[in-house]
């Protein structure tokens, strides 16, 4: 008769030619064709088998220790499962392993890889934790709050800085061109632009460092963490960054004890397989409007536990990471970019005749200020020069002074 082994590598074959094979026999053909060690195998009939987590956990199935039953007092027939678990590592290739899919289906290459792609919860983010500065939170809450009453989606890019423990502070957001409705949220992005606030970045000794966005009342009423939709997006950022700290913050009202609503901050890090998956092109792309948005829709069949599936809780793609906030070294007061109302140069007067008081640097230590002098000063040279002035809290050349005066001044 054929068994089927299912093991953590997948769903493999035997064949068992006495019809009064016992137990032990079972495992003597394991270490023959699939090479592993009588000692390191634990078999049972319970699927939850797959799922223990150590000797003790694997100590309660004892359904198939005896090696003198016969597999027939188990109900075992043709085609029956049987779960393996075992110590050790092994490659599951090579002669004596010859996989076959239904119906002695042979099995392709893309069927072995599919076997053996397992997605499991990650338990521990690359990033330690992450930091907003207080306001540059609040200016993005504020606007999605008082301004879009959380009806349409927005979004931005997070900048700072990464610390060599894994620590991300968030210093500034970009809010690039966008359209947002309940469900979508779409960049529309700008390569001058977002060269402009690379620009501004690297003078300031930070890095783009994450994605934020909001979720809406709407979905506030959905059974999910994140659609799939928002995962498919922050997969798509993650992988684009190579940042392994990289992080995904999601903003929303939440109703609190008395009944009013909360802005909520939420941060995770999407696990190295849901990367992994996205960069591989297994993600299905076209999503229905039929669809279950809290299940992403795989191209191929995955291992969640052990079962063959193509659809994926999201939650199983979400790593979470603690979040903490600080004072950090700009300000957040100058009108932000892409919003419903355009930014012009008027608003740099105002914004420095309110600020006269202070030193010049700490004056324009402001990242959409210094975005707005993009437009017009050369972001090769000027820019990276003027935020290393804000970095570095140095004077800004007088030079630099009377030029963005004259910008203020001609509005």
């Amino acid at each position: 008769m054929l068994l089927r082994i299912r093991s953590r590598d997948g769903l493999e074959r035997l064949t068992v030619d006495n019809p009064n094979a016992t137990v032990g026999e079972l495992k003597s053909l394991i270490q023959n064709n699939l090479r592993i060690p009588l000692e390191n195998q634990t078999l049972s009939t319970n699927q939850n088998l797959l799922l223990a987590k150590s000797a003790d956990d694997l100590t309660r199935f004892v359904d198939m220790a005896n090696p003198n039953l016969p597999l027939a007092a188990l109900n075992l027939g043709h085609g029956s499962i049987v779960f393996l678990a075992y110590e050790g590592e092994r490659t599951v290739a090579g002669p004596n392993f010859h996989p076959a899919g239904s119906f002695g289906r042979k099995m392709t290459m893309d069927d072995l890889i599919a076997k053996q792609m397992k997605v499991t919860r990650q338990d521990n983010p690359h990033c330690e934790l992450v930091s907003f500065d207080r306001d540059c939170a609040n200016a993005f809450q504020h606007y999605v709050n008082d301004t879009l009453a959380f009806a349409v989606k927005r979004g931005g890019f997070m900048y700072g800085t990464v610390s060599e423990e894994g620590k991300v502070e968030v210093d500034f957001i970009y809010e690039p061109p966008q359209q947002g409705t309940e469900e979508n949220l779409t960049f529309y992005r700008d390569p001058e632009e977002e060269k402009a606030v690379e620009a501004i970045a690297l003078g300031l000794g930070m890095r783009r460092v994450g994605f934020i966005f909001t979720q809406t009342v709407g979905q506030d009423k959905k059974d999910y963490t994140l659609s799939n939709r928002e995962v498919l997006q922050a997969a798509e950022f993650h992988a684009e960054s190579e940042l392994k700290e990289w992080v995904t913050a999601m903003v929303k009202l939440e109703v609190n004890e008395d009944g009013a609503a909360d802005v909520h901050f939420e941060a995770f890090q999407m696990s190295d397989m849901c990367i992994r998956l996205f960069k591989e092109g297994w993600f299905e792309t076209e999503i229905g409007e039929d669809q279950d948005p809290k299940l992403s829709k795989m191209k191929k069949d995955v291992v969640v536990g052990v079962k063959d599936t193509r659809e994926v809780d999201n939650d199983f793609f979400l790593v979470v990471v603690k979040i903490f906030d600080h004072q950090g070294p700009l300000s957040s007061t100058f009108p932000i970019e892409n919003r419903i109302t355009p930014v012009t140069l008027g608003a740099l007067k105002t914004h420095l005749d309110r600020a006269k008081s202070l030193p010049y640097v700490k004056r324009i230590a402001d990242f959409h200020l210094m975005l707005l002098l993009a437009r017009i000063l050369d972001v090769n040279a000027d820019i990276p020069a003027l935020a290393a002035c804000v970095h570095t809290q140095s004077a800004i050349p007088e030079g630099y002074q009377l030029l963005i005066e004259s910008m203020a001044n001609a509005s």
